[in-house]
């Protein structure tokens, strides 16, 4: 075990001691320190309390904190073009951008039947991001359509999460894409956020919430245009 702890830990003062041995076997063997509780594991494949070793209260293993920070880098993967903090330096906004992004956008449909979820999501998102920014300088017109575009491009960043089977990033961006629809009051984009929901949830087997978000978005059915009351119906 010493050695194997010294090439596991590439420290040549670890040791575990005869001392240390017949502790173990003993009626109270006490606790491994933590880096003894890895050399265990990796030697004979067995955490510790798998071995008959009491836990001590507030022990984690080693490797669910290394899932717990493989969880924050994706999480902060997922959100980081979405949750840019402020403030932001003005500057002037071209009315043209608009068309600009939308022209943009219609390429990103083309390109995801081609390339599929991954290789688009990087590129959406980082567009997402620089509407964000826009639109925290825009105006009067120019802002609700650089905040329509942005409601657009949420809605793809979030079906290239659900495509790639990642329902977590896909329901966060679902949400960003509410939160924008809203800000924009453009009623059609409002119901087509609302559906989007109801395609996550259907994805996640709940029922009852696609029926509930479908009926929210089919409440102002007079103002839909008939794409999304369509949508809403079907789901």
């Amino acid at each position: 075990m010493t050695e194997h702890g010294q090439q596991l830990l590439n420290d040549r003062h670890f040791t575990v001691s005869a001392r240390t041995w017949r502790r173990w076997e003993g009626d109270r063997p006490g606790w491994p320190a933590e880096e003894t509780a890895i050399v265990v594991h990796d030697a004979l494949g067995r955490w510790p309390e798998d071995l008959g070793f009491t836990t001590p209260p507030g022990w984690i293993r080693p490797e669910h904190h290394e899932e717990e920070q493989v969880t924050r880098r994706a999480f902060t993967s997922v959100t980081a073009a979405a949750l840019v903090a402020g403030p932001i330096a003005p500057q002037h906004v071209d009315p043209a951008l608009v068309d600009y992004f939308q022209q943009q956008l219609e390429g990103h449909y083309r390109a995801d039947m081609f390339l599929g979820p991954h290789d688009l999501i990087g590129t959406v998102s980082a567009q997402y991001q620089l509407i964000d920014k826009l639109v925290r300088s825009a105006h009067g017109q120019t802002r609700r359509g650089l905040l329509r575009a942005g409601a657009a491009y949420a809605a793809l960043v979030s079906w290239l999460y659900q495509d790639a089977d990642d329902m977590d990033g896909a329901s966060f961006w679902r949400g960003v894409t509410q939160e924008i629809a809203i800000r924009s009051r453009d009623p059609h984009l409002i119901g087509y956020s609302l559906v989007n929901q109801a395609q996550v949830r259907t994805d996640l087997g709940d029922g009852h919430a696609v029926v509930e978000l479908c009926e929210a978005a089919l409440d102002d059915a007079d103002r839909l245009v008939p794409k999304v009351r369509i949508m809403a119906m079907q789901q």
